[in-house]
C-alpha cells in the first residue's frame, strides 16, 4: 500500500513496504511543517532544484540517515563534496532502486543556491513505488512538454504547485493536470507566505467536470492510494 504524506510547502514522503522516498524537504525553516516532519526516516531524497525552500533540510538528513540524495549534476557535485551520500543522475536520466525507480524530466524554472551559485537545471520527478506512480513537478511553469510524462506512465497522482508567483498557479495547474492526465491532482507550494496564498474555494472547485479529482492535503495528512 502506498502513502503520501504532505509536509507542507513542496515537501512530501511517499511510503511503502517500509522504505520511504523523501522529496524537496524544506522541514525545519518551513512555517508550515507538520510536528510528523521530526518523524521522516528517508531511504531515498529527491531534490528539484538547489532554491532553500526545497534543498532545505537534504544535507543533515543525508548525514544522518546514511541515505543517497538524487538530483541534477550541480546539486549532487555540490552534496557530496558537503559530504552527502549521492546518486550520479541528471535530466532524461532514470535510477533503479530495490524499492523505486525513478526518472528525472524537466521544469520550468530556475536554480540556485543561497551564496548565488548556479544550482543546475531545475527538474521534476516520476516515481514508480508499490505498483503506483507519483509525479512531482518541482517549481514549474505550465509548459507543453509535460504531456511527454503521460507518455512515459499511468500517472496514479500528481504534486503540482499552484501557489502562482513563482510557479504557475491554480488555472494552470488544471491545464497540466490534462496534459498528464493523472487520476489525482495533489496541490503544493501554497500558503507558505502571503506571496503565494490562494483561495481555498478556488482551489477545491479546480476540477468541475474534469477527469481527475482534486485532494487538498493538510500538512500531515496522508493519500493512501
Amino acid at each position: 500500500m502506498t502513502e503520501i504524506e504532505y509536509l507542507g510547502h513542496s515537501a512530501f514522503a511517499i511510503r511503502d513496504g517500509g522504505k520511504e522516498v523523501l522529496v524537496d524537504p524544506f522541514l525545519s525553516d518551513n512555517p508550515k511543517a507538520p510536528p510528523s516532519a521530526t518523524l521522516v526516516r528517508p531511504d531515498l531524497i529527491l531534490v528539484t532544484h538547489a532554491h532553500h525552500d526545497h534543498l532545505g533540510d537534504t544535507l543533515d538528513l543525508s548525514k544522518r540517515f546514511g541515505c543517497p540524495v538524487l538530483s541534477v549534476s550541480e546539486i549532487n557535485d555540490f552534496l557530496e563534496e558537503s559530504g552527502a551520500k549521492v546518486l550520479q543522475g541528471n535530466i532524461g536520466g532514470v535510477v533503479h532502486l530495490p524499492f523505486c525507480v525513478v526518472k528525472i524530466f524537466p521544469a520550468v524554472h530556475s536554480s540556485s543556491f543561497e551564496d548565488g551559485r548556479y544550482g543546475g537545471e531545475p527538474c521534476s520527478f516520476l516515481i514508480r513505488m508499490g505498483g503506483r506512480t507519483v509525479f512531482h513537478a518541482g517549481d514549474t511553469a505550465l509548459f507543453s512538454d509535460l504531456s511527454l510524462v503521460a507518455d512515459d506512465a499511468e500517472i496514479d497522482v500528481a504534486l503540482l504547485p499552484v501557489g502562482g508567483t513563482y510557479t504557475m498557479g491554480v488555472s494552470e495547474a488544471a491545464k497540466a493536470m490534462r496534459l498528464l492526465r493523472a487520476r489525482i491532482m495533489v496541490p503544493m507550494h501554497y500558503d507558505t507566505w502571503n506571496s503565494i496564498a490562494v483561495d481555498r474555494e478556488a482551489l477545491e472547485s479546480a476540477a468541475p467536470g474534469e477527469k481527475f479529482s482534486v485532494k487538498v492535503l493538510v500538512p500531515g495528512e496522508h493519500l493512501v492510494l
